[in-house]
């Protein structure tokens, strides 16, 4: 700890700056009639002499910059569980880092994937302020529309998760899905014999990243030498009953299925449906992201690979990129931000 009597002062500070003791203050309580370089060089002293400790002066450093406050909102789907409490977690850890910054977080949750209530809900977002836009919303024409004329109000929005293709939004933030469904095939082919069949269960093809799950996982199954027929497609749109009563009744006419691919949510319908079906054990499964059930079913043999996100990070990213453009015109990487893509199988799931 450095002596009382050999600690900088205000004095100090002014000294080093050429400054005086009033202007130094002005500058440490974010005072107006200090000039840009004279501000400059009051932070630049107050660093080398080390007035401030590392956190205070971080905070000076920012006051001095002038960001405006900015409002930034995010809309999240109808998604429950793992999905939504990694989202959150990541969203809150965002809300924290943004506080020195001036800038605040609106959330609204949308009830249903109708496109009426999405547009309705970004609607309330702007109308409570918010400067941008950070969302996992289904790909529609009317959805596209809106987030483009949103843009040319000067609203940006950054996606996450799922993306939408032709919006102008700013980036995307989410897995490589494409390739994660062809991880899924490839892990698929090596569990099947080659005439074996699966079943492929999307959960609602109006959204980005399920659609290019399944279409990387088609297109690695063709290279594997699979053919069409050799599959077929459900659509479940992430819901337990609908889960569970299409792979029924799919494996009671197609009782010979030696495989299940999840490119969606509601995994243990699908595991209660195989073991209604007593083929439990006799059929691979395979599925993306590793909530709490999910772990219990890699455990337990219901599930063979999980292939996980990292949620925490499609929720935290898009903030923090929104507040970079909006409040210092830094244009993020248009072509997104691919987040990792790891498989877990029951020997190397964390606690």
């Amino acid at each position: 700890m450095v002596p009382i009597r050999n600690r900088p002062t205000i004095q100090t500070v002014a000294d080093a700056a050429g400054v005086s003791r009033g202007t130094v203050d002005r500058v440490l309580n974010n005072r107006s009639h200090v000039s840009p370089d004279v501000r400059a060089r009051v932070l630049d002293a107050l660093k080398k002499t080390g007035y401030l400790p590392a956190r205070q002066f971080h905070q000076s450093v920012l006051k001095a910059e002038h960001f405006p406050p900015v409002k930034l909102g995010v809309l999240l789907p109808d998604w429950t569980g793992h999905f939504k409490a990694e989202i959150l977690r990541g969203i809150q850890a965002a809300r924290r880092d943004l506080e020195d910054f001036h800038a605040e977080v609106l959330i609204e949750e949308c009830e249903s994937d109708a496109p009426q209530e999405i547009l309705a809900r970004i609607d309330q977002l702007t109308a409570k302020g918010a400067q941008g836009l950070s969302v996992c919303i289904p790909d529609t024409p009317a959805i596209n529309g809106k987030i483009r004329s949103l843009l040319q109000k000067g609203i940006p929005a950054v996606t996450f998760n799922s993306d939408l293709t032709d919006s102008g939004r700013l980036t995307f933030i989410g897995q490589d899905y494409r390739q994660s469904g062809r991880i899924a095939a490839e892990l698929i082919s090596k569990c099947i014999p080659k005439n074996g069949t699966i079943l492929a269960a999307a959960g609602n093809l109006e959204f980005d990243g399920h659609k290019k799950r399944l279409h990387g996982f088609l297109e690695r199954m063709g290279e594997l030498a699979f053919e069409d027929s050799q599959i077929s497609i459900i659509e479940t749109y992430n819901d337990y009953p609908i889960t569970y009563r299409k792979v029924l009744e799919h494996l009671k006419s197609h009782p010979g299925t030696n495989a299940v691919y999840m490119a969606n949510r509601s995994v243990a319908g699908c595991t209660e449906a195989v073991k209604a079906a007593g083929r439990k054990g006799a059929i691979r499964i395979i599925c993306h992201d590793v909530a709490e059930s999910t772990k219990l079913l890699l455990k337990d043999g219901s599930v063979d690979f999980a292939i996980t996100q990292d949620l925490f990070q499609q929720g935290c990213l898009p903030l923090i990129l929104l507040r970079e453009y909006l409040q210092k015109g830094k244009m993020p990487d248009s072509s997104g931000i691919n987040t990792a893509i790891s498989i877990i199988c029951s020997q190397n799931i964390c606690p």
